[in-house]
C-alpha cells in the first residue's frame, strides 16, 4: 500500500502551514488578531504534525514528531534586512498577500486529507479514517479565518 506517502506527504505540507502561520504571526505583531489567531492556529498544525508521525508508525513511516517551531534564522535575518534597508512593503498589501498564502497553503493541505481519507475508507484502514475525520476540520478552519479576514481587511488595504 501507498498510505505511507499519502501521509508523509500531508506530514509535510502540516509541517509547512504551521510554519507558514509562525512567521504571518511574526510579520504581524501589531495586528493582535492575526498575531495571536495565527499562532493559535499554527499550534493545531503542529499538534496533526505529531499525530501523523504517531500513525506514521503503522505503516512503515519513521516521521518526527516534533513540528517546526519558530521561522528559521534566514527568514528572520531576510526580515531584518529588509527593515533595515527600508524596502518593508505595506502593511496592508503584506497582510493581504500572506493570507492568501495561508489561504493556498490550507487548501492543499485540505485535498491532502480528502485524498489520504479517500484511501483509508478505501483500504479499510478504519483508525486512518477516524484520524482524517477528526483532524481535517482543523484545516478547513484555518482555511475559512484566512479568507475571513482577507475580506474583512481588502477593502481598507486597496482603497486606502
Amino acid at each position: 500500500m501507498k498510505l505511507g506517502l499519502a501521509i508523509e506527504e500531508l506530514h509535510r505540507s502540516e509541517n509547512h502551514l504551521a510554519r507558514v502561520l509562525m512567521e504571518v504571526s511574526d510579520r504581524h505583531k501589531v495586528d493582535h488578531e492575526v498575531f495571536y489567531v495565527a499562532r493559535d492556529i499554527a499550534g493545531w498544525s503542529q499538534r496533526h504534525v505529531a499525530e501523523l508521525a504517531r500513525v506514521g508508525q503503522d505503516y512503515g513511516m519513521d516521521l518526527d514528531p516534533e513540528p517546526v517551531g519558530e521561522p528559521g534564522l534566514l527568514a528572520r535575518l531576510q526580515r531584518t534586512t529588509s527593515d533595515l534597508l527600508g524596502r518593508r512593503p505595506d502593511p496592508g498589501l503584506l497582510l493581504l498577500a500572506d493570507l492568501r498564502h495561508v489561504h493556498r497553503e490550507a487548501a492543499g493541505v485540505s485535498l491532502d486529507w480528502e485524498l489520504l481519507a479517500q484511501a483509508a475508507q478505501g483500504a479499510r484502514q478504519r483508525e486512518l479514517l477516524a484520524l482524517a475525520e477528526r483532524l481535517h476540520p482543523d484545516t478547513l478552519r484555518q482555511m475559512r479565518w484566512a479568507n475571513a479576514k482577507l475580506k474583512e481587511s481588502a477593502t481598507q488595504a486597496l482603497v486606502s
